[in-house]
């Protein structure tokens, strides 16, 4: 299969999903989840946690703290007594100072407002030049605190895509980040990242996936193939 045929076949393969997921999940329109420094510090307290003890880190933030400056000059063992809840806060505490550290020092204030109006690769450049902020962080800003059309690729949408053969069995969630935007419009990004997420959580799940009544066995590689194999 040539390669140009093959781009197609996923193209066309992206839109059915799409669909489908829409039908049965709804379509979710887009919303500002967080302001963009507040979705900056969240996404760094969610690495490696469940959502409740990001949200027990975060919010446990902005009760002590009356600003994210001041969030940025408390002593490193407050910062992260402070987030013990959302898990690895040793890590976590250090990579928020030096994360809003860097904005400042870049920026002059705390404030990423700037990036709505940079060309998006060019605003995916600056967000990956702060330390510890990779292309899952860099999408979850751009699409949630700016509706900008990035595509996010967490755990949950790493193993469906993967399951479903829209991305390779090898391809990593890093590389899914330049593949995935290439196959559909812009303005599907956000309703397909979440439905994706609610898909793999309540159905296509890591462990125990309810393949029997998956909505979308027609269009998935690796229900097909052990179809076949039976």
């Amino acid at each position: 299969m040539s390669k140009c045929v093959k781009e197609s076949r996923l193209v066309r393969k992206y839109s059915d999903i799409f669909k489908k997921m829409a039908d049965v999940y709804g379509m979710p329109t887009w919303r500002q989840h967080l302001p963009p420094v507040d979705e900056l510090v969240s996404t760094i307290l969610s690495q490696s946690t469940s959502d409740l003890n990001r949200d027990k880190g975060f919010f446990a933030l902005k009760e002590r703290y009356p600003n994210w400056e001041a969030v940025m000059n408390a002593p490193e063992a407050e910062v992260i007594e402070t987030i013990r809840p959302a898990g690895l806060s040793n890590q976590k505490g250090p990579r928020i100072q030096s994360a809003l550290r860097f904005v400042a020092a870049e920026r002059g204030e705390i404030n990423l407002d700037f990036l709505a109006d940079m060309p998006l690769e060019e605003a995916k450049e600056w967000l990956v030049r702060i330390k510890g902020i990779g292309p899952k962080t860099t999408a979850i800003i751009l699409l949630f605190a700016f509706g900008r059309p990035a595509f996010p690729v967490d755990t949950h949408v790493h193993r469906v895509t993967r399951r479903l053969g829209l991305i390779g069995p090898k391809v990593s969630a890093e590389k899914a980040h330049d593949i995935l935007p290439e196959m559909g419009d812009p303005d599907t990004f956000y309703a397909f990242h979440l439905n994706i997420i609610r898909h793999g959580r309540e159905i296509c799940r890591a462990r125990g996936p309810k393949c029997e009544i998956c909505p979308l066995q027609a269009y998935c590689d690796d229900y097909q193939g052990r179809l076949a194999a039976d």
